[in-house]
């Protein structure tokens, strides 16, 4: 079986067509993975903090398939959280890579050493 940790990076503030299909493909290719029977996680990181947040309103477009994926959601970064002044209601804060002057970021080198292939949206 294999591993996949998916890291969604978009921006949902720029508002572009490119920023919403990359989190739409993002989650749609968990909801895949997770439905194969494979181990799959989402982690949101950078300006991606800022998805979660617009995905948890009913009325979003996205709102459906995040609530498909919700539980393969490992949680958003604590320093880019900060930076970007998202707002990650019920998600856990990840700060296992201490980058100095931060309170920690995702380690994709954790990552890496579980086995898992990263797909960067």
């Amino acid at each position: 079986m294999s591993k996949t940790a998916i890291i969604i990076i978009s921006d949902p503030k720029s508002g572009t067509d490119e920023s919403l299909g990359r989190a739409l493909n993002a989650l749609a290719a968990a909801f895949d993975f997770k439905n194969s029977k494979e181990e799959v996680q989402i982690i949101f990181t950078g300006p991606g903090t800022r998805w979660p947040e617009q995905l948890q309103k009913e009325d979003h477009i996205g709102h459906k398939i995040y609530k498909e994926v919700e539980d393969v959601i490992t949680g958003v970064s604590a320093a880019c959280s900060q930076v970007f002044g998202a707002n990650p209601s019920g998600l856990d804060l990840i700060s296992n890579n201490p980058v100095p002057g931060t309170p920690g970021l995702p380690s994709i080198v954790e990552l890496q050493k579980e086995g898992c292939n990263v797909l960067v949206f």
